[in-house]
């Protein structure tokens, strides 16, 4: 006991648990409502259809590249759906800015997956009407591997399998969307 008891102090002298990666955006709040800016444009929505600001800190060592995920667990599908798929982003990127989803937002190197809208690019919140808030979950995960091997047309599913394939850790803020 007295032996633990020391390592414990030592570690906690010596800086405690690292910090662990920490997702935020300045467009909207953690659990808050998404903007009209990241509402679709298309299938009744009238929003301006621009992927939020998204920056992150505090990756796990060996982080080698990170992706970005933006899903929607409530969509009436039985799959969900992928709203934005961004991977290969070089290991010093910290940030996306808002509207880096579109085709030609993102820095060089990094590339958009297929969304469920069918594009490589962001998809703006766009619920059935009438339909419960669902809820929009932006994920920044650290990987790690360079390039993630998909094709370049991989839906977001074989990209999701690989990302978790390779992936040291994660996080995440949500938002919720209703009309």
């Amino acid at each position: 006991m007295k032996t633990s008891t020391t390592i414990l102090c030592a570690w906690l002298l010596l800086g405690g648990a690292a910090q662990a990666l920490e997702l935020r955006s300045r467009d909207f709040t953690n659990g808050g409502a998404l903007p009209a800016a990241q509402v679709y444009r298309g299938f009744g929505c009238d929003g301006a259809n621009l992927s939020p600001h998204l920056a992150w800190t505090d990756p796990p060592a060996g982080t080698k590249s990170f992706a970005v995920t933006a899903y929607d667990p409530d969509a009436p599908t039985g799959s969900g759906w992928w709203h934005w798929v961004v991977y290969d982003l070089a290991a010093t990127v910290r940030a996306l800015e808002s509207g880096a989803g579109r085709p030609d937002g993102l820095p060089a190197g990094a590339r958009h997956g297929r969304t469920d809208f069918g594009t490589m690019a962001f998809g703006g919140a766009c619920p059935p009407p009438g339909d419960k808030a669902h809820r929009y979950v932006f994920t920044v995960h650290a990987l790690k591997v360079d390039k993630l091997d998909v094709p370049p047309d991989a839906s977001a599913a074989l990209i999701g399998y690989m990302i978790n394939a390779n992936r040291l850790g994660s996080a995440a803020v949500t938002a919720t969307y209703g009309r």
